[in-house]
């Protein structure tokens, strides 16, 4: 009927605290003359519904239609109540206080870039935020930076000391305002404010963003306090400012991130695409790779020997104020600022104002800083797009922590005590952890390199402010099978549990996991290095693979890793070990030409090792034969900063379509091996012509893909399969990547790859998160035979 009150209750998990949830709900009831409450849990929000049945469908319907540009319900369950008597005067719709749960958290939602609306206020002279850098309402601003535990509320995040003002509060105590409960809420008489202050922390008169844009314009470095840590700014179109930055920071040609005022004048710089676009201008705000323009106008040492710049635009209130003051200081409007993250090489991210002026007093110029505490430092995200997809590179500010449906197995969930789950500790370099429980994977932020003691003290701090964010305990461990890894040996010493997941088959399962696919897939895991079931260092391997179980179907075909770690650095090294293996004893004579440069003694002593097999382990590393490529082809010499040499070999690869070279995909008793011999020798013959560059980078680009693509077209007949998993760092290769996709799509093949988390090491967490629970649930199966 109609006319049937009935009362509905709905329970809602998903990014719905701290997004204006509540009060969007609380208007739509009003707006429909409903009865009940909403409020949030320790789950997530719970609404109570009554009124005529015709108007609850509607405001079912209207509620998911209409949400707010934050919130996303990722799971919802209804039942039927029993109405209750509506009080005199008709229905009256509430909002509840929070409740808590021991065994259920809410979601974290990330920190969001500043919203429209707050943009419209910050420079709107009569608006009582004018020029307020640390605006936000329940659309934007800080979220997961500031907050200490759940729900979240402002007791629980670093806004706690600021006691708002009675405009403020009035604010946040009226659903029918854009900042109802928004918990970072504040103005210039209550809320944070922010100093301009000297390397010896004296504070500089006058105001300090002015000041500060001036100092920029000059040419000065700062070091800038924003949401998750702070960045070094200067400016962008200026050769000598760049290369001092370098000098300073010890960054010596790492790509460096540009911040530009806003779209318009991000297609200054980069060719954009308008999926491109939509990522820059989305609440994320992350660092999009976009493609370099003939002249950019930027610095060249901004990002040396790369096909692509890191462009962001302002994503915190005093970000647009800079570039807004910026602008009244040039001739042509407001510099590109470089803006990276304010850390020395190889340590993890500052973010505390005592350790920015000890470790960057000798580094920026000035200081601009503010009084709200960051508690969970996060860096900046860094995505590329690719079909239509914004695919990270490092998942971080805008994205971590939000969770990933997990679909399978039993044990990711189902079987599992409520607050306990699989703890996942990653790799080592590019470290991330997981958590997965009840259905939900929630990969951290991106912790770092864990060879440097600072990063393995951030690494541990991270993993117990997390745990104890979502009241995470976890019943096991997961691990990489490498027994060296700090992170391995961080999860011996948990008295856990510990399942130890290969390498290669954790980035395929991070495929299988973001897709919910259970498998079986043939998979291409593709890398610069991982500890492989036979003690050698595997890195380019054809996979037959279910989440928690793997078979070794072929792989590159070994040469000697001479040097061990310096082989990741020495180019020649590796280039050195495949001339050898494709020309035999002859192989110096061959190479003479490329080889000239190093030193006759050092080949001597490669020669010894390779032949003694001293530290020099076989490996089928397809990263370390882009840095071969790069050395015979004149473009790197040293790996100064990881994949420096790959992404100078895929930015050379230009021009129109190119055969491949010769390779070779052969069946055996041992599986299919991959010979890229023949390659190396029509490589090192087109160098010795002369043939351009461009051409012979393009040429080898082509080949690889060939090769990974017959073997995975081969494994897929000899296995009955039509789906093919791609994953490793050597997939964050644009290039690489399209081609493989396309070669195997050409052979009516379904193919998978990274979308929500990093193909490199970033992503392997959640791999090993669901292999291991899928092996937790099936003990009987080993994995890697």
């Amino acid at each position: 009927m109609k006319g049937e009150t009935i009362r509905r209750r709905l329970d809602l998990r998903g990014q719905v605290q701290g997004v204006g949830f509540r009060p969007f709900v609380y208007r739509l009831a009003t707006e429909l003359g409903l009865g009940g409450y909403v409020g949030n849990t320790s789950n997530g929000a719970v609404i109570e519904i009554q009124g005529p049945a015709t108007t609850v469908a509607r405001f079912e319907t209207a509620l998911f239609e209409r949400l707010p540009p934050l919130a996303r319900v990722s799971e919802l369950s209804s039942k039927d109540l029993d109405p209750v008597d509506d009080p005199v005067g008709g229905p009256v719709f509430d909002i509840h206080t929070s409740t808590a749960d021991p065994f259920r958290r809410p979601e974290v939602t990330p920190d969001a870039a500043t919203c429209p609306d707050c943009l419209a206020e910050l420079f709107d002279p009569r608006d009582c935020r004018h020029h307020y850098p640390f605006i936000n309402c329940t659309n934007c601003g800080p979220r997961y930076s500031i907050i200490r535990s759940v729900p979240y509320d402002r007791p629980a995040t670093t806004m706690a000391v600021f006691k708002m003002c009675p405009l403020c509060d009035t604010e946040y105590s009226d659903p029918r305002d854009r900042r109802f409960h928004a918990q970072p809420n504040a103005c210039p008489r209550c809320g944070p404010q922010l100093r301009l202050c000297r390397p010896d922390r004296s504070e500089i008169d006058g105001e300090p963003v002015p000041a500060a844009a001036a100092m920029l314009q000059e040419g000065r470095i700062l070091a800038i306090k924003g949401i998750g840590g702070y960045h070094l700014a200067c400016r962008a179109d200026r050769e000598d400012v760049v290369t001092g930055l370098r000098q300073r920071k010890l960054r010596d040609g790492k790509p460096l991130a540009v911040m530009v005022r806003d779209i318009r004048t991000a297609r200054q710089f980069a060719r954009l695409t308008p999926r491109d676009e939509e990522a820059l201008r989305s609440p994320a705000a992350p660092i999009v790779l976009a493609a370099k323009p003939g002249n950019s106008g930027l610095a060249p040492s901004i990002a040396p020997g790369c096909s692509t710049v890191g462009l962001m635009i302002p994503y915190a209130p005093v970000h647009h104020l800079l570039f807004a003051h910026l602008a009244g200081l040039g001739p042509h409007g407001a510099a590109p600022l470089v803006m990276t993250s304010a850390n020395l090489a190889g340590h993890p991210l500052t973010y505390r104002d005592d350790e920015a002026f000890d470790s960057l007093s000798d580094v920026a110029d000035a200081f601009l800083i503010h009084d709200r505490e960051i508690f969970r430092p996060i860096d900046d995200s860094v995505t590329f797009t690719f079909r239509g997809d914004n695919i990270p590179i490092r998942r971080a500010r805008g994205y971590a922590p939000r969770p990933l449906p997990v679909t399978w197995p039993r044990a990711a969930g189902d079987t599992a005590a409520p607050g306990r789950g699989i703890l996942a500790v990653g790799a080592e370099l590019k470290s991330t952890v997981c958590l997965l429980n009840n259905r939900e994977a929630i990969l951290s932020e991106h912790l770092g390199d864990l060879s440097r003691p600072e990063t393995y003290r951030h690494f541990v701090q991270a993993i117990d402010r997390l745990q104890e964010l979502f009241g995470f305990r976890p019943a096991a461990v997961a691990c990489d099978l490498h027994p060296q890894y700090l992170s391995t040996r961080y999860a011996a010493q948990l008295d856990l549990p510990v399942v130890a997941i290969q390498h290669h088959h954790a980035h395929i399962a991070s495929v299988l996991a973001e897709h919910g696919d259970p498998g079986p897939v043939i998979g291409l895991s593709c890398d610069g290095t991982g500890y492989g079931t036979d003690g050698a260092v595997w890195g380019c391997e054809l996979l037959l693979c279910s989440p928690g179980d793997f078979k070794r179907l072929g792989h590159l075909e070994y040469f000697p890793l001479v040097g061990g770690d310096a082989a990741a650095i020495e180019t020649w090294r590796p280039a050195a070990a495949l001339l050898r293996s494709a020309f035999g004893t002859a192989w110096r004579s061959e190479a003479a030409d490329v080889l000239g440069k190093v030193p006759p003694h050092d080949l001597d002593v490669f020669e010894w090792q390779a032949s003694a097999g001293v530290n020099a382990p076989p490996t089928s590393s397809l990263g370390r034969v882009f840095d071969a490529v790069a050395f015979l082809l004149g473009l790197c010499d040293r790996n100064r900063h990881e994949a420096e040499a790959a992404m100078a070999l895929e930015a050379a690869a230009a021009g129109p379509e190119v055969n491949p070279y010769p390779c070779d995909v052969t069946p055996g008793d041992e599986g299919f091996k991959l010979s890229l011999a023949e390659a190396l020798v029509g490589i090192q013959a087109d160098v010795r012509a002369g043939q351009p560059i461009d051409r012979l980078a393009a040429r080898f680009h082509e080949t690889v893909a060939h090769l990974l693509a017959t073997a995975a077209v081969m494994a897929c007949e000899s296995h009955g399969l039509n789906t093919v998993a791609v994953s490793g760092g050597c997939f964050a290769n644009r290039r690489l990547l399209e081609r493989v996709v396309a070669l195997l799509e050409s052979e009516r093949l379904s193919v998978l790859y990274n979308r929500r988390v990093p193909a490199g090491d970033g992503g392997v967490a959640l791999g090993q998160a669901a292999a291991a629970a899928w092996q937790m649930e099936n003990p009987n199966r080993s994995a890697g035979s």
